[in-house]
């Protein structure tokens, strides 16, 4: 009992000192490193792939305190940041479509949203604090065994992938049924990418998928084939590909941003508490938005950082 009340008494100060900080909000710095978070289950109990639900809404408040906000990664990959001035761009991610991550539950009043699980979560944080944002991707596993195949509600397979993309989420492919695509020659490789497509869109018909997050962090024998291409009459081309580890992302407007390389960070403790106390204590490292996705705001002299080739229209302005 000691010990819990100790803990919390620690994590209300780390948040008391963090809204302190947040009170005299960072220069604006679009060259600065993003997170992306990569979460897994959100179920019980805590482990290496598996966040509680209580932590997990732990970490939103975490990060909308410290000034951080939602930002979808399609428009990521635009370049085209989204979030208010003063704040920091952060990326959720969710990886196998386990149940945990979208559950639906039968009540007398017909059917809800379990509010235990990460969209339940998700909408109950944003019903308190819509400025946080609305943003997720999910990189479901159509064609896998119980219990990660799309949320492991076949009844509601549909109906699951149609709130999202209606409600301001993403949807990715995580393969067709979370292949190791290091192991396989390309035509298997392009079938598992290919045949994922062909459900998902079973669903959603219309819905572009930009995104592939490699399952393991493993690439195939080459890049290409998971970038672009076709099997089976289904033809797929991707923006960008994820993967499992790699600390924070490079600015989409830096020379370094390789979108066919995108790290992220494992939503797990220790990896959250490092890089949160990595960006409090080196503000200037943090990507800190101008609130105009018109222009790119960038410390006095990185003009040399920046890419060669940015958005259409972008104007770059250094900040003094």
């Amino acid at each position: 009992m000691r010990l819990a009340l100790v803990a919390v008494l620690l994590l209300a100060a780390a948040l008391i000192f963090a809204a302190f900080a947040w009170a005299d909000p960072w220069p604006a710095n679009e060259l600065g490193r993003l997170m992306i978070l990569e979460y897994h289950k959100v179920d019980y109990p805590e482990e290496r792939w598996t966040r509680t639900p209580e932590n997990f809404r732990r970490d939103l408040e975490t990060l909308y305190t410290r000034g951080y906000r939602l930002q979808s990664l399609n428009a990521l990959l635009d370049g085209r940041i989204t979030v208010p001035a003063g704040t920091a761009p952060v990326v959720l991610t969710f990886d196998d479509s386990s149940p945990g991550q979208f559950r639906f539950v039968e009540t007398e009043g017909g059917l809800e949203i379990d509010p235990k699980c990460a969209v339940g979560i998700l909408e109950a944080f944003l019903r308190e604090k819509p400025d946080f944002g609305r943003a997720a991707t999910f990189y479901v596993l159509p064609g896998a065994s119980k219990p990660n195949r799309l949320f492991d509600q076949p009844e509601y397979e549909a109906q699951k992938l149609q709130y999202l993309v209606s409600d301001g989420f993403e949807i990715g492919n995580h393969t067709l049924w979370h292949a190791n695509l290091g192991k396989y020659p390309e035509p298997v490789v392009r079938d598992q990418i290919a045949r994922a497509e062909v459900w998902i869109h079973r669903y959603i018909p219309q819905y572009r998928i930009r995104t592939l997050a490699l399952p393991h962090g493993v690439y195939p024998k080459q890049v290409a084939w998971a970038l672009h291409g076709t099997a089976g009459g289904t033809t797929y081309e991707y923006d960008a590909i994820l993967e499992v580890g790699g600390g924070p992302a490079p600015s989409p407007f830096a020379q370094t941003f390789d979108p066919t390389h995108l790290p992220r960070i494992q939503a797990i403790e220790s990896e959250l508490q490092h890089w949160l106390a990595h960006f409090d204590h080196t503000p200037g490292a943090r990507f800190v938005s101008d609130g105009d996705a018109a222009t790119v705001t960038i410390p006095a002299g990185a003009r040399g950082r920046l890419r060669p080739t940015l958005p259409p229209g972008v104007k770059v302005v250094e900040r003094d």
